[in-house]
């Protein structure tokens, strides 16, 4: 038996507060052999510094169960909407931002 069918409905509630809500146009991703880092920031155009938004940390498990996640919703869009278009090496554009 897998492991989801194991696991109760989880209810969730999105808080009216819209503080939560923060606009990310630019991800970095570290690890350590305890957890995934994930620091979404905003970078304005013109700008040579992101201001971090939001900081994620989860367990291994939980990083590559996201993963999965992502990578499915992301199938699903380009079935409905079209290939999305990113350069051809995304990391070489990736700067120091300290």
């Amino acid at each position: 038996m897998s492991e989801q069918k194991n696991q109760p409905n989880i209810k969730v509630e999105i808080p009216a507060d819209e503080r939560i809500v923060n606009y990310s146009n630019f991800a970095i991703v570290s690890h350590s052999p305890e957890e995934f880092v994930i620091d979404f920031a905003r970078i304005l155009p013109g700008k040579e510094q992101a201001q971090i938004v939001a900081r994620i940390i989860m367990t291994p498990k939980n990083a590559k169960m996201f993963s999965i996640a992502m990578k499915t919703n992301i199938e699903n869009y380009e079935k409905k909407m079209g290939e999305i278009k990113i350069p051809e090496n995304p990391i070489d554009k990736v700067k120091d931002i300290n």
